[in-house]
């Protein structure tokens, strides 16, 4: 076992926090690295997902921790949630990875985990599934979203859609004048458990559905919700009113921002733009970008509902209201000429300041 650990305290720029750790481990049992970035415990644990992806290089993982992580801090604070931002990465060996081999690395995650004695909590993410959260819970207490069977929460993934289609319909308001989905041409890409099921949820609101996936095996799903298959390798310039990406980060950079023809970017993905200047430019280009961390904070809020024991119409009340802090930010945006991602980091920020004040001051 080989690990690597580091802290960096509580300084950061402009008053707030740098990542506070970060837990670099080889598994005793899987030989796989498993890093992970916690960002800021202000709020309260740190929570996030467990990500298993081939990444070119171990300095690849790291940095993917840390920029998710990150996330997962402002995720949390806008949505009012009192936690703090947290990610694992594993770097996927080649080949598949299934029997013995996954059970090794879920148990060398769970030991990664509880190393970290609950400063962390980890869920599942992409390429991990309910059933491998169930494995890493036999070595952590601090782990959610593991099967129902086990007493957790199950698959995030409708709760997560409904969160989604919130914040859809919150845009929608914003650009439209009216919530109403039905006729509106929106292109979901990315046809995964989240992106599927959006796309499920939009069908049925009478929505036009122009949809993709890199598997073709998604286009019976498309055939059955009566959708448009569309080619995934220039989805991103599909015609549309709104275009939801669903698939994995960056889908939206220096290049394809230029090929958008949409009047507003709202969907499930993590990390949508692949950097802050991007949204500059859909501001100048007059697309409405609804800021991904609040729009899949529903995935979020179904394992915080788990880890704080909250009934169904409680977490059902917490992931609708995604709509309604999406409002806040589109207002707030125009009240201070900003982009709404600016206007949604500055009220993460002004929460997690005067946590980290709180804290300093106790």
């Amino acid at each position: 076992m080989s690990t690597v650990q580091a802290a960096n305290g509580n300084g950061g720029p402009n008053g707030l926090l740098h990542h506070e750790e970060l837990l670099v481990r080889r598994g005793e049992r899987s030989g796989v690295y498993v890093a992970i970035g916690v960002h800021s415990t202000a709020l309260g644990q740190a929570l996030g997902g467990a990500r298993l992806w081939r990444y070119h290089s171990l300095g690849d993982a790291i940095a993917d921790a840390l920029r998710l992580s990150e996330a997962m801090t402002y995720k949390a604070a806008a949505a009012g949630l009192d936690l703090g931002g947290g990610k694992a990465v594993m770097m996927a060996p080649e080949g598949e990875l299934s029997g013995e081999a996954r059970r090794a690395l879920m148990l060398d995650l769970g030991d990664a985990v509880d190393s970290l004695e609950g400063r962390y909590v980890t869920a599942e993410d992409v390429g991990i599934s309910t059933e491998d959260m169930g494995l890493v819970a036999e070595r952590t207490s601090h782990v959610v979203g593991v099967p129902e069977e086990q007493g957790g929460s199950g698959d995030p993934s409708p709760i997560t859609a409904r969160g989604v289609e919130a914040a859809i319909r919150a845009a929608c308001e914003r650009r439209f004048g009216t919530a109403e989905l039905e006729g509106r041409r929106i292109c979901v890409i990315g046809l995964g458990h989240v992106g599927a099921r959006l796309a499920e949820r939009l069908a049925a609101d009478g929505a036009e559905l122009s949809v993709c996936d890199i598997d073709e095996s998604k286009r019976a799903l498309a055939e059955r919700l009566g959708a448009d298959w569309v080619d995934p390798s220039n989805a991103i310039g599909t015609e549309c009113e709104l275009l939801a990406p669903c698939a994995l980060g960056g889908a939206i950079d220096e290049r394809t921002v230029e090929e958008l023809r949409c009047d507003v970017v709202c969907g499930a993905a993590n990390n949508v733009l692949s950097g802050d200047a991007i949204a500059d430019r859909l501001h100048e280009r007059g697309i409405l970008y609804a800021p991904d961390f609040i729009v899949n904070a529903a995935g979020l809020i179904n394992v915080y509902g788990e880890l704080h024991r909250l009934d169904r119409d409680e977490l059902e009340e917490l992931v609708d209201g995604i709509g309604d802090a999406l409002t806040r930010v589109f207002a707030l945006g125009e009240e201070r000429s900003l982009t709404p991602l600016a206007a949604a980091r500055g009220l993460a920020e002004e929460r997690l300041a005067g946590a980290t004040h709180a804290l300093a001051a106790a």
